[in-house]
Formats: C-alpha cells, sequence, structure tokens
C-alpha cells in the first residue's frame, strides 16, 4: 500500500463543483490525507483561488509523484479525458460520475488494465449496502412480487434515471433472470408483465438523492429505501474508496471491493 510515513494525497478532479467542496471540507476533517492537488475545467472562475492551501489550477498534475490516488466527480467527457491522464501517469482513480455510457464503462475497462479504478455509481456507504440487499431480496422473494424502482434528485441533476437507479435495477437482475426494464409509462399500456421492472424519475428542489425498491406482492409490500440529507456522505465514501485504492494493483474495482461485502 501507500507510504504509512506520510498523509496519503488525494486529487480531486471538478473541485469546485457541488461534490468537489464536499470532497475537499471531507479530506480537510480527515487524519492522514491531504488534498495533494485541485483543478477545474479551463476558464472555470475558481481557478487560481487558494483552498485550504493549495491553488485550483486548470488541469490535472503532470508529474505522477504529486499525488497517490484521484477522485472524480466531474462528468462523461472529463472522466474520459482524465482516465487518459491517470493511465499516463499510472495514478489510481476513484471515479463517482454518473450518467456513463457503455462506451465510457468500455474505456474504464481500458484503463483498469494499467492502473487500478474505482468506479461507482453511488460512493455511500449505505447504498452499497443496499445493493447487496435488493439483489438477495430479489431472490428470496422470486418472480411472485412486482418489481419497481424510483428515485428523486434535485431540479439540477442532468442524468435520468440516476446511475444509483440503474445500479439498483442491476441488483434486481443479478437477484432474478428474465428481468424487462421499462424507463416509462403513459397511455393505454396494458396489464403489467410479470418480469417488468419499472424505473421512475422525480426531479425538483434540492433533494440529494432518494431510491426507493419497491416489492409488490398480493397482499404485502416490502419498500427498500435510502435517503441522502447531506453530500458529506458521499465524500466520506469516495475517501474511503480512495484510501483502500491507493497502492492497489491494476484492476477495476467496486466500492463493495472497498468495504468488504
Amino acid at each position: 500500500m501507500t507510504n504509512t510515513s506520510r498523509p496519503l494525497r488525494i486529487g480531486v478532479a471538478g473541485a469546485a463543483g457541488r461534490m468537489g467542496l464536499a470532497i475537499r471540507n471531507a479530506i480537510a476533517s480527515e487524519p492522514g490525507v491531504i488534498a495533494g492537488a485541485l483543478w477545474e475545467a479551463p476558464g472555470h472562475h475558481a481557478i487560481g483561488s487558494v483552498e485550504h492551501g493549495v491553488t485550483i489550477a486548470a488541469a490535472p498534475p503532470s508529474e505522477p509523484s504529486t499525488v497517490d490516488v484521484v477522485i472524480d466527480f466531474t462528468s462523461p467527457a472529463s472522466t474520459r479525458v482524465l482516465l487518459d491522464h491517470c493511465v499516463r501517469l499510472g495514478t489510481p482513480l476513484v471515479i463517482g460520475t454518473t450518467g456513463l455510457s457503455p462506451d465510457d464503462h468500455a474505456a474504464i475497462d481500458a484503463a483498469a488494465r494499467a492502473v487500478a479504478v474505482l468506479q461507482a455509481a453511488n460512493t455511500s456507504v449505505g447504498v452499497s449496502v443496499l445493493l447487496h440487499l435488493v439483489e438477495e431480496t430479489a431472490r428470496l422473494l422470486g418472480d411472485s412480487f412486482d418489481l419497481e424502482v424510483v428515485e428523486s434528485h434535485h431540479r439540477h441533476k442532468r442524468d435520468a434515471p440516476s446511475g444509483t437507479a440503474l445500479a439498483l435495477v442491476s441488483a434486481l437482475e443479478r437477484g432474478r433472470v428474465g428481468l424487462a426494464r421499462t424507463f416509462a409509462r403513459h397511455g393505454d399500456i396494458g396489464p403489467r408483465q410479470q418480469n417488468e421492472v419499472g424505473i421512475q424519475t422525480i426531479r425538483g428542489g434540492d433533494v440529494i438523492g432518494e431510491h426507493t425498491v419497491f416489492y409488490l406482492g398480493n397482499g404485502e409490500r416490502l419498500e427498500l429505501t435510502h435517503r441522502a440529507t447531506d453530500r458529506s456522505l458521499f465524500a466520506n465514501g469516495a475517501l474511503k474508496a480512495a484510501s483502500w485504492l491507493a497502492g492497489r494493483p491494476p484492476g477495476r474495482y467496486a466500492m463493495r471491493d472497498a468495504l468488504g461485502l
């Protein structure tokens, strides 16, 4: 693993964004870790400002010795560029970016052959446990229960459904084979199909993130819900992931690996 005689140096992409700020605050309050580098997209108004003694730059560091691991909550396009950069420098990367396409995931797979990459639709410890429970519950209940996933986020979120909602659907699919995804319903849709899993999206206000998986049976209903009330929980989970990832061999990892689930 990393050298324990000095703090773990973390690079933060998108350091002036909502998650970038939460990660910077988490780093400042966590013993044994420091912000090794902070950067934003070229032209961002925060470039040149000093946060926790580190100047926000217009690009990631060019020297491999600057940071031990990078945390990225930006955009799919920025993440793709950062993947190439981390491969060149041999720097491990934690990806919390959502809205990733199949091509983005293929790029992550390719990068993971050269460096350690941990990608998570949600870095919350609670959500990581929820994914485990959702899969096992689907397996235990079998095909006599109808499945639905509902997610809510703030008005500024661009991608829908959320990456976490899609991860929950994937967990359901691991627990019960033959499911078919339905992303919208309107008009005369006819009876519900037995192996249908519906995914519904709500956007508005300042909701940080709420996800509920419904198991709807005859005479009973089971709901598994996670509600985020502070972005610090994602930042704290990302720090756990980064601390675990630093020094790992190349490969693609998930939050369940970092948490031992």
